[in-house]
């Protein structure tokens, strides 16, 4: 039993945020190609498989990153008590772990036509080098945008077998909701960071965060925009849009405090619900 409390600790499922912000990007595109005058099945099918996958590789990247980061974990406040930085759970068998949750996410991939299994598969660089951008860029947040938002790509050339200009648009803005996103959650460990000299956008944008929040935020909402009149879009996706800008710039960047890390935190958990409202709002396109 204990081991199995150290493999959730491991893998964050206690904290689902994490493959959430994951699934979304999946979900958005998965919706926005598919058909549903056809069969609903196969959208809540694929809809299953990417949840598996997302939980299954956001978890084998949680560990991937306290193997790289085991020594620097063990000077933030926050990271110290990992268990592979506090060595309760051992490099050996962290390993081990990953294997066995790529093997499983291997599984799930087939499921899909050829091309979708291929285009995975050469994302996997970008998915485990990212914990090293910290150490070499101010810009580690975009690397994590890259990756975090690669699943739109597949959920559409799951279903449409070909790639065309709207997931590359739409992932391009949601590149940039993450680099918002995450330069948030950077600014709790940013004086840990500093001293221990780790790069982020937190600490890069410092001195002028919300301006840097709001272009990044901006862009992603242009994206949504663009979007909107690409898919031929009723009136009613526009109108209803209003809910996630104002989540967004409001809530998000005006009311945030980064001297206060739990402002941070629910700011940052925040964008689960941003993640549900886009996907209302492209139902909402798609349907009306």
């Amino acid at each position: 039993m204990n081991q199995i409390n150290l493999f959730i600790e491991l893998t964050r499922l206690k904290r689902p945020i994490g493959f959430m912000l994951l699934f979304w990007p999946c979900l958005w595109g998965l919706t926005i190609v598919y058909d549903f005058e056809s069969n609903l099945f196969n959208y809540f099918f694929f809809g299953c498989l990417f949840l598996l996958g997302s939980i299954l590789m956001r978890s084998a990247g949680c560990i991937v990153n306290d193997i790289v980061d085991r020594n620097f974990d063990k000077k933030v406040e926050r990271t110290k008590n990992r268990p592979i930085a506090s060595e309760k759970v051992s490099l050996r068998l962290a390993i081990f772990y990953v294997l066995i949750l790529c093997s499983i996410a291997f599984l799930v991939l087939i499921n899909f036509n050829k091309f979708t299994v291929l285009m995975a598969l050469i994302s996997m660089p970008f998915a485990f080098t990212y914990p090293l951008m910290k150490r070499i860029t101010y810009w580690p947040q975009l690397f994590l945008g890259i990756t975090f938002n690669y699943g739109l790509i597949l959920a559409w050339i799951s279903i449409a077998n070909e790639i065309s200009i709207v997931p590359i648009v739409f992932y391009f803005g949601a590149i940039f909701w993450t680099l918002g996103y995450d330069t948030i959650y950077g600014f709790q460990d940013i004086k840990d960071d500093e001293i221990i000299g780790l790069k982020s956008t937190s600490i890069k944008f410092k001195h002028d965060p919300k301006k840097f929040l709001f272009i990044s935020y901006f862009v992603f909402i242009s994206s949504l925009f663009l979007i909107g009149i690409l898919m031929n879009f009723k009136i009613f996706y526009f109108l209803f849009m209003i809910i996630p800008v104002f989540h967004l710039l409001i809530f998000q960047i005006k009311k945030l405090n980064i001297k206060l890390p739990s402002s941070c935190l629910i700011k940052f958990k925040s964008n689960n619900f941003l993640g549900l409202l886009v996907l209302f709002n492209i139902l909402i396109g798609k349907l009306t």
